[in-house]
């Protein structure tokens, strides 16, 4: 999957690039699963995060953000998921919407709730790439969208202004 060297598949990101990656995958795994949260950071942090699976070398991430990211959402969830609710189109309620790109949604309306430390469009733009990971038809082009939409509403003051060139 996404963040080995030495492949097509390597995953161009820094360590949090990496955690937001890897948090997304976790928060999957722990739906499908069922397997709790400390469970889970567990696994990703001992058999996964920067180690080698299956003769392939992963990334290292930052361990720090990708615990904080995946409790973060995971304590947050139901102020999260009708934020994504209201800004999905009314045809497509968050249950119907693939579990990846739901997974993919959380962790991202997390980090804009979370603070101001990285701004709103970089937090956008890195959810973009970690749908691009995943899906390549219009995903990508949903988070973008969702993102933008709740990141407004949470940081309106970061949209207000004009970008620097």
């Amino acid at each position: 999957m996404a963040g080995k060297t030495g492949t097509r598949e390597t995953w161009p990101a820094n360590k949090r690039g990496l955690a937001r990656l890897a948090a997304v995958q976790a928060l999957y795994q722990m739906e499908i699963s069922g397997q709790t949260l400390a469970d889970t950071i567990l696994e990703f942090q001992m058999y996964r995060l920067g180690k080698e699976i299956d003769g392939e070398q992963y990334r290292e991430a930052d361990e720090d953000w990708f615990r904080d990211l995946l409790q973060g959402m995971v304590a947050k969830q139901r102020e999260i998921d009708p934020r994504i609710h209201t800004a999905l189109q009314q045809d497509w309620p968050l249950k119907r919407i693939d579990s990846i790109l739901r997974a993919v949604l959380r962790v991202g309306v997390y980090e804009l709730m979370r603070g101001k430390e990285v701004p709103a469009r970089v937090i956008i733009s890195e959810y973009v790439e970690v749908a691009k990971a995943f899906f390549s038809e219009d995903e990508p082009k949903v988070v973008n969208g969702v993102l933008d939409r709740i990141g407004r509403e949470i940081r309106p003051g970061e949209f207000n202004e004009k970008p620097t060139e």
